[in-house]
């Protein structure tokens, strides 16, 4: 199955500087970073290798992977905003 990849750096790719920055500066960027990329990888696994699991389980990890997402792309431009007013 083909599987899309949803990384951060693939995901925003005009924010790579601000979340490498943001990484290792705000530490609840940093906590949900890896949150993301965690719940990401599972649910890219469970597609790619077609593993059974409810259709709700998935579709709620995708569920919450978009609102990480979410919070994450507010914090990404809330950090442009601010370094572009400097």
């Amino acid at each position: 199955m083909q599987v899309d990849h949803h990384d951060l750096y693939t995901e925003f790719p005009d924010f790579h500087h601000a979340i490498n920055a943001l990484k290792v500066a705000h530490a609840q960027f940093g906590r949900m970073f890896a949150q993301y990329n965690r719940l990401t990888g599972k649910v890219e696994d469970l597609e790619e290798h077609d593993m059974p699991v409810g259709d709700f389980t998935l579709e709620d990890m995708k569920k919450h992977r978009v609102k990480l997402k979410d919070h994450l792309y507010e914090l990404l431009l809330a950090f442009q905003v601010g370094h572009t007013q400097k």
